[in-house]
């Protein structure tokens, strides 16, 4: 450990995907000193994730990378899940409006793009922050902190930091040196991905969609402005290398009847899994991202996740570092974040096991028994909602405690977060008249109504802490935040 107690920064964050770098983003503007170690030399060039959702634009938001993000972004309002012949299994519409995070429910992107963004707003906020080409060999920690080495472009390289985040994606180092387990959900199925550089968008599907057919499972959606994808599941007795030869390629997408209207910018396999790390922290060192769980894309929730991991533990970090929480607070980062983690990927793995049935019997009986849901009006015009907070940092009991805090706009275009900040929040209903708050007072009351409530602390993630009266709050958050 460094000398005299010195550190070089006050998180270290091994991972620079968007995970880590929205983390540090997030931390500097909070005024914590951060370092980005990322071992590659620059940003994969080509496409991966293919959605955010308007929570994961509400915190890109915080993190100065909304607004480039939407501008390549393209909306489906439809995703529909078909059968063989075409014929409409379930379908969510609604995508393109707006959600309760105050940006449109679906967004399809670039991820390139959307990491070039992010990168630009750190180097705004944080100068130098970003080390690319560093690839960790070591850490060690200590009770005030942890060493790690690095391999580096100028030789190695010792950094010490109070906290180290593994934001370093499924394989993580940090995970398997902290010999951390995945607990196995249950779901590994290997798929064919092709992304394309569209030259003809009339001749592509308008809305994203899940094809059913057990001859061959087939996922077709948007990305950012001018890319498509598709996915083909691999069937038993196929090899990866064979799916993926051009032959192979050109064979899956003549059905599409594209050939023309696109260009492959890249084919790859890859086996879509649902698993969660046992352990998110392990003393001074915590995971985020793919380092702590995975999900299958069929709800467009990996990336969102990793994003919903980073707004919750930078606010906390931060407060630990500033001495403002006592680091039991860290402590409730896995404890909120996995209930809604859970619900999320069984979410996927549904959506999954739906599509992916290749039995003729049983896609027959999975189409009769949605008929007939549907038939009878049983079937959701949207995905279930996520799960409110249940335990960590909030006052159980009061009504709406743990719930999503929606972000109102105002007629002008404001958007709520950008009036009232970064921090915790105290929003009470004497106060709706202010100059900041009279845009917003309309929907701000129509809440505490709601709830009952004479006033509202909300969470710098977004999520209720509890509501009540407003001094009697302000006591109880800094209990939570001492782990009282």
């Amino acid at each position: 450990m460094a000398a005299g107690g010195a550190f070089d920064c006050d998180v270290l964050i091994v991972g620079g995907g968007p995970t880590g770098v929205t983390l540090a983003s997030l931390l500097a503007a909070r005024g914590v000193s951060v370092i980005v170690a990322e071992k590659e030399p620059r940003i994969f060039p080509l496409p991966r994730a293919a959605h955010i959702d308007h929570e994961g634009m509400r915190i890109l938001q915080e993190a100065g990378a909304a607004e480039a993000v939407m501008a390549t972004s393209r909306r489906a309002d439809a995703y529909e899940f078909r059968n063989a012949r075409g014929r409409v299994l379930m379908a969510f519409d609604g995508a393109s409006g707006i959600g309760p995070g105050g940006w449109p429910i679906a967004n399809m992107i670039h991820q390139p793009s959307v990491e070039a963004a992010l990168r630009t707003a750190l180097a705004d906020r944080a100068p130098g922050a970003l080390r690319s080409g560093w690839e960790m060999l070591a850490f060690e920690q200590e009770d005030e902190g942890v060493s790690a080495e690095f391999a580096t472009p100028e030789g190695e390289r010792l950094l010490t930091a109070r906290w180290l985040v593994g934001a370093d994606g499924a394989r993580s180092p940090v995970r398997k040196a902290c010999g951390i387990a995945f607990e196995d959900l249950g779901f590994e199925e290997p798929w064919l991905v092709v992304d394309v550089l569209v030259d003809d968008p009339a001749r592509l599907p308008a809305a994203n969609l899940q094809i059913c057919d057990p001859a061959r499972p087939t996922t077709c959606v948007m990305m950012g402005e001018g890319r498509h994808r598709w996915e083909f599941m691999i069937l038993p007795g196929e090899t990866p290398e064979a799916i993926a030869a051009p032959e192979s390629v050109e064979r899956l997408l003549a059905p599409w009847n594209v050939a023309g209207a696109v260009r492959i910018e890249r084919t790859a396999v890859y086996t879509f899994r649902a698993r969660i790390a046992r352990s998110w922290r392990q003393g001074r060192i915590l995971l985020a991202g793919d380092a702590a769980h995975q999900t299958p894309p069929f709800a467009g929730q990996g990336l969102c996740s990793g994003l919903r991991d980073a707004t919750n533990l930078a606010w906390k970090l931060a407060a630990v570092t500033r001495g403002e929480g006592e680091a039991a607070l860290l402590d409730t980062y896995q404890p909120e974040r996995a209930p809604n983690l859970r619900a999320t990927i069984d979410m996927a793995v549904m959506m999954g096991r739906m599509v992916c049935i290749t039995s003729r019997f049983g896609a027959a009986l999975r189409d009769a028994k949605l008929g007939l849901a549907r038939a009878l009006g049983k079937l959701p015009s949207g995905p279930p909602a996520y799960p409110p907070l249940a335990a960590g940092a909030i006052l159980a009991g009061s009504p709406g405690a743990g719930s999503y805090f929606p972000q109102g706009i105002a007629a002008d275009g404001t958007r709520l977060d950008d009036v009232l900040g970064s921090g915790a929040w105290t929003i009470a209903r004497a106060d709706l008249g202010t100059s900041r708050l009279a845009p917003f007072a309309e929907e701000l009351g129509q809440w505490l109504a709601a709830h009952a409530a004479e006033a509202v602390l909300v969470r710098p993630d977004r999520h209720v802490f509890g509501t009540g009266a407003a001094q009697a709050l302000g006591r109880a958050w800094q209990a939570a935040l001492a782990g009282a």
